[in-house]
């Protein structure tokens, strides 16, 4: 039995087939993991995009109010100087000037 090596031994096939069968196993569990792996990543990523789309619908819609804002107070504006004209005007003036001037010196006194 056994190519007359006797009682338990294997032939040169069989522990090569044996070796083979070791090393696709290994292989197997090495490839399982890395699969393992890439699902992890994968599903960061979709948590990451799900954040990222929600901050920028936000951010969509922070725009869209600022936006609203900003037509609305340029609506007012424009009836002001319809009704009050130059005299508001000059007031409207000296203030974007002394903003500017607040603006400047405040920049120049942290430099």
């Amino acid at each position: 039995a056994g190519g007359g090596r006797g009682g338990g031994g294997m032939s040169a096939s069989e522990m090569n087939a044996n070796i083979m069968e070791q090393q696709n196993n290994d292989r197997i569990a090495q490839l399982g993991e890395s699969v393992a792996r890439l699902k992890g990543l994968s599903l960061d990523i979709g948590h990451e995009v799900r954040e990222q789309n929600s901050l920028l619908d936000n951010m969509g819609d922070g725009f869209a109010n600022t936006k609203d804002m900003l037509s609305g107070s340029l609506k007012r504006i424009g009836t002001m100087l319809e009704k009050g004209g130059a005299k508001h005007m000059c007031y409207m003036v000296g203030f974007v000037v002394a903003v500017m001037v607040l603006l400047y010196w405040l920049m120049s006194s942290k430099a």
